[in-house]
């Protein structure tokens, strides 16, 4: 009979009863408490993390009955069970005030004191939290497993907001500083969040921590393998209505190793896929809200093309300081980017980033599409920019961008030099190009020189080269062009080849001149 999809279901014991599709990740419950005992996992959202601490503390609260047919229903000692304390933060609206996240910190602490029948003598949560720990040991003469869900989220909901941000980490550090101080009470803790965060404490008494987020050991213990989708969604990968090689182009992609045989399908997305006909839309994209990304983009002038290839070391990448926020760094927390090459800078590991899928490289170009604009016009300009291409009137490309930039209102720039950066309106027409869903490649190399833009249609290409008026005319980028022999690298294709040259005034703050020709 064929299962039902887990669309909305966390829980293991609800996704089993209800016959829906499993994919087993139980060998990792083993593997890890067989490895140690004190560990952290940074995963994007919505992929799958709390379904597999659920996982943990069903294991550890001894429901064997729960795991029939699973890896873990004969590897693990089923004899020996454990008082488990949970915080889900992932489950609660936006803690937007101090208030609401004690409320939430206490809710847990009291239904743990309830469950193990143990009184609070202390007020203060940090406090209760020890005495928790201390008094159930004591009473189950048991060590204890500390399950923590989404532990940055009361963090990242003002990442905004600065000082509550602030707030909210104090706040969190006082409950997790506890974890360390009661080693000798605890038999295994667990982590997951977003982000992982560096020089703001809250890992100062957690130095115990295993991060096992770029562990290759661990790539897919959250989110689905090529092997895991077409073995458990078989029924669902109906030929005729499934192209498997688009299919991964969307959604596949994700990379927490390095390794190409290690990517992983967005569980989200999958589900959606399959329960609305086949659709390929950006499901898990529109479940998040980018906005806070849009801001540091627009505010540190990021070039948005840079976004295809970003080179930063591993220290780095595992985590970032509040005060201080990396955007590449909170990009690949956050989903935006994933691992897509293992390199070295200098002398030191490092990892070349890029966008993981189709999915999430036109849906963020999308609403970087939007700067300096409303979502009425952006759409306005992609609608008329869609027609010119399939229709393949080049010569209107030029006219469709300069009414765009006119239409930017003069505040936009007050206190802002942006104007003055031939990546501005780089990342502009970038973003236009990739929000439409085509191949675009940024400073496209060549055994001559380097490309500014190329976009691959699925009928031509299109490449660009971009120059501030002050470096030279429409005319010179397009000699450029020539000069350097771009469109050779490209003859193969055996489609149109439009070459398009761009300068930009900045003090009209607009397209200086316009040229374009085909390719002969």
């Amino acid at each position: 009979m064929k299962k039902t999809l887990p669309i909305g279901k966390s829980t293991l014991e609800k996704i089993l009863m209800d016959n829906c599709v499993y994919v087993d990740k139980t060998q990792f419950v083993a593997q890890l408490v067989k490895s140690g005992g004190y560990y952290f996992l940074s995963r994007p959202r919505r992929f799958g993390k709390s379904l597999f601490l659920d996982t943990l503390k069903q294991a550890f609260l001894g429901n064997k009955s729960i795991f029939k047919g699973l890896y873990l229903e004969n590897h693990w000692n089923w004899d020996e069970t454990y008082p488990v304390i949970h915080f889900d933060f992932g489950t609660s609206a936006a803690y937007n005030t101090e208030e609401k996240l004690i409320e939430a910190i206490w809710d847990v602490l009291r239904n743990c004191a309830r469950e193990y029948d143990v009184q609070f003598d202390n007020k203060d949560f940090g406090l209760a939290f020890h005495e928790l720990i201390y008094k159930t040991a004591t009473k189950t003469n048991k060590q204890l497993i500390i399950l923590v869900d989404e532990y940055d989220k009361p963090i990242l909901d003002s990442i905004t907001d600065m000082p509550k941000a602030a707030l909210m980490r104090e706040m969190l550090k006082s409950l997790y500083s506890v974890i360390k101080v009661n080693d000798a009470y605890l038999k295994f803790v667990f982590l997951t969040g977003v982000s992982k965060f560096s020089k703001a404490g809250l890992f100062s008494g957690l130095n115990n921590l295993n991060d096992i987020t770029l562990n290759p050991s661990y790539a897919d213990i959250c989110g689905y393998t090529q092997t895991d989708l077409e073995k458990e969604f078989a029924d669902y990968l109906i030929e005729g209505k499934v192209d498997k090689t688009k299919l991964k182009l969307w959604y596949n992609g994700y990379n927490f190793s390095g390794t190409d045989n290690q990517k992983v399908y967005n569980p989200f997305d999958i589900l959606l896929f399959f329960s609305n006909n086949f659709q390929y839309k950006a499901y898990w994209f529109e479940t998040g809200s980018p906005s806070f990304l849009i801001k540091l983009i627009q505010k540190n002038k990021y070039y948005f093309p840079n976004m295809e290839e970003i080179t930063i070391k591993e220290n780095m990448l595992s985590s970032f300081d509040l005060d201080n926020i990396a955007l590449s760094v909170l990009l690949f927390q956050t989903g935006y980017l994933t691992i897509k090459s293992i390199t070295t800078l200098g002398t030191q590991f490092a990892y070349v980033l890029g966008y993981p899928n189709a999915e999430v490289k036109a849906s963020l170009n999308d609403k970087l599409a939007e700067i300096a604009t409303t979502p009425e016009r952006k759409e306005a300009l992609l609608g008329r920019l869609n027609d010119c291409l399939l229709n393949s009137n080049i010569n209107e490309i030029g006219e469709i961008f300069q009414s765009h930039f006119a239409s930017i209102p003069h505040d936009w720039y007050r206190n802002n030099d942006i104007q003055h950066y031939e990546g501005f309106y780089a990342s502009i027409i970038y973003s236009c190009f990739c929000a439409l869903g085509y191949t675009v490649i940024a400073e496209d190399n060549t055994n001559t020189g380097q490309m500014d833009l190329a976009v691959i249609l699925p009928d031509k290409i299109l490449i660009l080269e971009f120059k501030l008026k002050k470096n030279g005319d429409a005319l010179s980028a397009l000699t450029q062009i020539k000069n350097k022999k771009y469109p050779d690298k490209y003859v193969a294709h055996k489609k149109p080849i439009y070459l398009l040259g761009m300068s930009f005034d900045s003090d009209a703050r607009n397209l200086h001149d316009f040229l374009s020709e085909e390719y002969k």
